[in-house]
C-alpha cells in the first residue's frame, strides 16, 4: 500500500502556509513533514493533529493508492 501527500501539501499552498508554520500550529516535527513529502508513512496521531489544525478531513490530506506489481511498498518487496 503505499500513501500519497499531495492533497496536503495542495491545501498549504491554497492557504499560503509554510511547511514550518504547520510544524509550529499542529506541533509536529519537520522530519516529519519532510517524510510526508516522500509518501512515508507516518503515524495516526501526526494526521489527527494536522487534520485539527487544517480543519479538515484525513481524506482532504491523503490518498491511500493501491498495490500494484512493481509498487516498491508492496509487502511482498519487504
Amino acid at each position: 500500500m503505499a500513501v500519497s501527500y499531495n492533497r496536503l501539501f495542495k491545501i498549504l499552498i491554497d492557504r499560503k502556509m509554510m511547511k514550518k508554520e504547520l510544524c509550529k500550529l499542529a506541533d509536529v516535527s519537520p522530519s516529519t513533514i519532510s517524510k510526508m513529502g516522500r509518501d512515508e508513512i507516518v503515524s495516526l496521531e501526526v494526521i489527527a493533529k494536522i487534520c485539527l489544525t487544517l480543519n479538515c478531513t484525513v481524506d482532504d490530506i491523503l490518498e491511500i493508492m493501491p498495490d500494484s506489481p512493481g509498487n516498491e511498498t508492496d509487502k511482498k518487496a519487504r
